[in-house]
């Protein structure tokens, strides 16, 4: 195997294992994957995230599109939350996430196995930290770090446009 297809080989399987990490930290993600009946709904869901795994050793890398206007996209449907891999290298990722009137299943507790760190780009939310007496009040500019398994749930955000958040993932030890 020449270096390039070595290369080519290796981007493809960085793409499908962050895919991979990316469906068991988001329960919406994991039940589209599941509702994926053909092998093209799966590159095509995955290329909605950020992700290229259609592509065969040898063929040339799709060119880049324009990057989208952050705060201009649709809303997603009242209760949904829609997420989008920006960049991502190999120890983070970044991830602009849209969420209109969306809320966390009753009992559901998001434990990620990466830091987070959001901020809210437009809009409001309530976010719940396990421990803690009352959720977490954000508005447009207010961030908010939250530890690998740090238990949390999100309790509102706004009707549309949405509540549009910027999220930096990561898994190394926080600095500070």
């Amino acid at each position: 195997m020449a270096e390039a297809q070595l290369q080519q080989f290796l981007e493809k399987v960085r793409q499908l294992n962050g895919f991979i990490d990316l469906s068991e930290i988001d329960p919406g993600l994991r039940q589209e994957l599941t509702d994926c009946s053909t092998h093209q709904a799966v590159v095509a869901l995955a290329r909605s995230r950020g992700f290229e795994i259609g592509q065969r050793w040898g063929e040339k890398t799709p060119a880049a599109p324009d990057p989208p206007n952050l705060l201009t996209q649709a809303c997603p449907a009242a209760g949904e939350e829609r997420s989008e891999v920006l960049l991502k290298l190999s120890s983070w990722r970044l991830e602009r996430i849209h969420s209109c009137q969306a809320c966390s299943p009753p009992d559901f507790w998001y434990d990620q196995a990466e830091h987070e760190w959001v901020v809210l780009l437009q809009g409001s939310a309530q976010i719940q930290l396990e421990g803690e007496d009352r959720p977490r009040e954000l508005c447009q500019g207010d961030s908010l770090l939250i530890s690998a398994h740090r238990r949390h749930r999100l309790v509102s955000t706004d009707p549309d446009p949405g509540s549009i958040w910027l999220a930096l993932f990561w898994h190394q030890a926080c600095e500070g």
